[in-house]
């Protein structure tokens, strides 16, 4: 049971992670593709900055935003900071309710979500000190206020405040918004031939990047499952050894029962069946466990972030769960059923 829960908790948890990821793609970008660099390859140094620029200018596109990260410390707390052009982050991704103007950020402007302003005690019109990693200390004055921080982080600069401090200038994403009438297969095609200028970047759909975007969490679960099958055999081994040891303090009952009839198959039956049956209960108390544990950690991540955790229950993942457990107590039972088979009846009847 308790290897089944651990399993069953993981499970949970990394399908409501990966509806997180859908919802939070579907819902903030509006974008057509998304280009992205590779997982692997490319020494992770994310995408060139002119890449936006030479899509934005295809025929095919109406915007194309790229989208690069920053690190510094607001009003002492370190802090990420998204380095983009605001006017474009606007059109490409939804930011809810904006209060104040994204245009006018210039190289002394930030703009900040709704949650990290009121954490803050920031409005519009207000100022906040910025130190970045060369020492550097500025202030900034919050021009926008917005809603939504899921893709666009809670901090938004422009290139032009963050070229002065930035170490290596770099985008880890690029939307791109088709202009009206052009089909998608076409789009992609056009933004394909510019990305290949720039490396290997991926270009997907929304739904391919909201699929890559969780593709850690299989990676994560893939390594949990193969530890917590060690745990699982761990058990199987127990339940064996348990039904070893009640064969052997029943041996008289099972004299008794081949002596009035029982055959040596029906015998190994009872005795497969009992190993089911114990592997049944733990396996079904372990699912609904695994799963009310996995309720509450989504619960908890939901308050400590920002971020609205959506809970999900994979039923096909469950049931192959299930299955498993269930042919692993059948598995563990061959054993002692083929022992409790090979006692001689008469001896068996006289055992004390």
């Amino acid at each position: 049971m308790i290897g089944v829960a651990v399993v069953a908790l993981f499970t949970v948890f990394g399908a409501s992670l990966k509806a997180t990821m859908d919802r939070t793609v579907s819902r903030s970008f509006a974008g057509d593709v998304a280009v992205s660099a590779p997982s692997f390859g490319a020494g992770g140094s994310g995408l060139s900055p002119r890449l936006a620029g030479e899509v934005r200018r295809l025929p095919e596109v109406e915007t194309a935003v790229g989208l690069g990260r920053g690190v510094a410390e607001v009003d002492g707390a370190g802090r990420a900071l998204t380095v983009t052009d605001p006017v474009a982050l606007a059109r490409t991704f939804d930011l809810g309710t904006v209060h104040g103007s994204l245009d006018g950020l210039g190289t002394d402007g930030i703009a900040v979500t709704e949650a990290e302003a009121g954490r803050r005690g920031l409005r519009t019109g207000d100022t906040t000190v910025l130190t970045f990693t060369d020492g550097t200390r500025q202030t900034f004055t919050v021009r926008a206020v917005y809603g939504q921080s899921e893709l666009a982080g809670d901090y938004v600069v422009t290139r032009a405040a963050w070229a002065p401090h930035r170490t290596q200038d770099s985008d880890t994403l690029v939307a791109v918004t088709f202009a009206d009438g052009v089909d998608e297969e076409a789009g992609r095609a056009a933004v394909e031939r510019v990305a290949d200028r720039y490396g290997t970047p991926q270009v997907q759909s929304r739904e391919e990047f909201a699929e890559s975007s969780a593709g850690g969490i299989d990676m994560m679960l893939t390594l949990v499952y193969a530890l917590l099958a060690l745990a699982v055999l761990i058990a199987l081994l127990g339940i064996a050894n348990t039904l070893t040891l009640a064969v052997h303090e029943r041996t008289r009952e099972l004299g008794l029962l081949r002596a009035v009839g029982q055959t040596r198959p029906q015998l190994r039956a009872m005795v497969r069946w009992e190993s089911v049956l114990v592997a049944a209960f733990g396996t079904a108390g372990g699912l609904a466990l695994g799963a009310f544990l996995g309720w509450v950690l989504v619960q908890a991540s939901d308050g400590a972030s920002d971020t609205a955790f959506a809970f999900a229950v994979p039923p096909a993942q469950l049931a192959v769960v299930a299955g498993v457990g269930l042919a692993a107590g059948a598995l563990a039972g061959l054993r002692p059923a083929r022992r409790a088979a090979r006692l001689d009846v008469l001896r068996a009847i006289a055992t004390e």
